[in-house]
């Protein structure tokens, strides 16, 4: 059974890169039904076969494209060279199969980019310096209940329960 002319534009809709509703919407469904015809039609085997088809069918008419409209690379443009002073190729990191410690010493390097030493920071903070402990609502309730009590109006000693003689 061929598909019909809603299940094609669901499939072009999807194909190019639209969710299940959007498709759905683009395909001429209505908004408060697209979500269900969506999900519904992705489900199906042949509108799935159809979908990857022609993605399939995108991806070479895009690559051909491509190709048509580049242009050769130009020889004559100087490109900066990376060298160690740009951070690229440090040779003074330890070699090591902790990942944290090397994190550390890029972190720490001197020579570095700024952008490097910053995302090594991030990266390295929550094995450094871990999360407080959070409290449960009981906890916190019994910790404010501590702090209301320490006053003049605190709880008093409890009364004797021999008699001093």
């Amino acid at each position: 059974m061929a598909l019909t002319d809603k299940q094609r534009q669901f499939v072009d809709a999807k194909a190019r890169g639209a969710s299940n509703k959007e498709a759905a919407e683009a395909a001429g469904c209505t908004g408060s039904s697209a979500a269900a015809s969506g999900s519904r039609w992705c489900k199906d085997p042949k509108i799935i076969a159809a979908i990857e088809a022609r993605k399939a069918e995108l991806n070479v008419n895009g690559k051909a494209r491509l190709a048509k409209s580049s242009k050769p690379p130009r020889d004559d443009i100087d490109l900066p060279e990376m060298g160690e002073s740009d951070g690229e190729f440090l040779t003074c990191l330890p070699n090591t199969e902790d990942p944290l410690e090397w994190l550390l010493a890029l972190m720490n390097e001197p020579r570095a980019k700024v952008f490097d030493r910053r995302n090594a920071a991030q990266t390295a903070m929550p094995y450094v310096h871990g999360k407080k402990g959070e409290q449960g609502k009981k906890e916190a309730k019994q910790e404010a209940a501590k702090e209301v009590g320490k006053g003049r109006f605190g709880q008093s000693k409890p009364p004797l329960s021999v008699v001093k003689r």
